[in-house]
C-alpha cells in the first residue's frame, strides 16, 4: 500500500480520486498522506464494501460514493491524483476505464494502480484457483481473472494506450498472515466472492475434497499453525 500512494506522488493538500476502494483500506492511508487540507474521493460499485470502508473513515477527510469506477462521474481535471488498488483487471474494459481516470486527473499528476502477480506468485487464491478450475473448465477466465494483467507488458500496454506518460513499474512480495487454515479458508467456505460461488455450487463430497487438496498445499505455509502466505503484487503508475 505505500508503494501504491508513493507511486501516485501523494502529498498534503491533495485532492485524491480512490477508484475501487473497497473497504477503504487505499483511502485510510491516503488521508494520512493528504492532511486535514486535503481530500480523498472513495468511489465502489458495492454497497457493502461501503459501508465497512465508513466505519474505517469516520473521522478522516473521505467521501465515500456508490459509483461505477469504470465511469467516474466528475469533472476533467478536479484531481491530484487517483489510485487503484487492486481493481482495475475486474473491470468490464480496463482501457476505456483508465482514459475515464485520466481525464479527471489534473495535468502533470500521477495515476498507479497494483494488480496481482501470476496465480503460481499468488498462492493467497492461486491454488484455490487451480483446484476449482478441475471442476469448472469452463469458468477458468472468471477463476483467472485476480491475475489477468499479471503480465507487466499488458499493464504497460495499457497504460500507455491510455496516454500515460513516464510510467513506471515495480513488483513486491507481500506476506499474509491467517491464524490457521480454517481463518483463511472461511471467507470462502461462506460463497465470499467469484471463488466462493463457485465453491458453494459443487456438490458436498467435491467441496470436502478442494478443501483438504487446498489445505494440503498449504502445507508449507504453516509456522506453528499459523499461515503465512507470500504474495506477488505488481504497481504501475504514470503521469498525465
Amino acid at each position: 500500500m505505500p508503494t501504491l500512494l508513493a507511486e501516485a506522488g501523494l502529498a498534503t493538500g491533495h485532492r485524491v480520486l480512490d477508484v475501487a476502494t473497497g473497504t477503504g483500506e487505499a483511502a485510510t492511508l491516503a488521508a494520512d498522506r493528504v492532511g486535514a487540507t486535503g481530500r480523498i474521493v472513495g468511489i465502489d460499485i458495492s454497497p457493502p464494501m461501503l459501508r465497512i470502508a465508513a466505519s474505517k473513515v469516520a473521522k478522516q477527510p473521505v467521501s465515500l460514493l456508490l459509483m461505477d469506477g469504470q465511469t467516474p462521474a466528475f469533472r476533467d481535471e478536479s484531481f491530484d491524483a487517483v489510485v487503484c488498488q487492486l481493481g482495475l483487471m475486474f473491470l468490464p474494459d480496463p482501457a476505456t476505464a483508465l482514459q475515464e481516470w485520466i481525464r479527471v486527473l489534473r495535468d502533470g499528476a500521477r495515476l498507479a494502480v497494483s494488480v496481482w502477480a501470476e496465480p503460481e506468485r499468488v498462492p493467497l487464491f492461486g491454488i484455490l484457483m487451480d483446484e476449482l478450475s478441475r471442476y469448472f473448465p469452463d469458468q477458468r477466465a472468471v477463476l483467472y481473472q485476480p491475475s489477468a494483467l499479471a503480465d507487466g507488458d499488458t499493464l504497460e500496454r495499457l497504460l500507455a494506450g491510455a496516454g500515460l506518460k513516464a510510467i513506471r513499474f515495480t513488483r513486491e512480495t507481500r506476506a499474509h498472515r491467517f491464524t490457521s487454515f480454517e481463518e483463511y479458508w472461511h471467507p470462502f467456505e461462506a460463497g465470499g466472492g467469484r471463488h466462493g460461488q463457485l465453491f458453494l455450487r459443487l456438490p458436498c463430497a467435491a467441496r470436502q475434497a478442494v478443501r483438504e487438496d487446498v489445505r494440503r498445499r498449504m502445507a508449507p505455509f504453516l509456522v506453528r499453525g499459523e499461515l503465512d502466505i507470500q504474495a506477488d503484487m505488481l504497481f504501475g503508475s504514470g503521469e498525465r
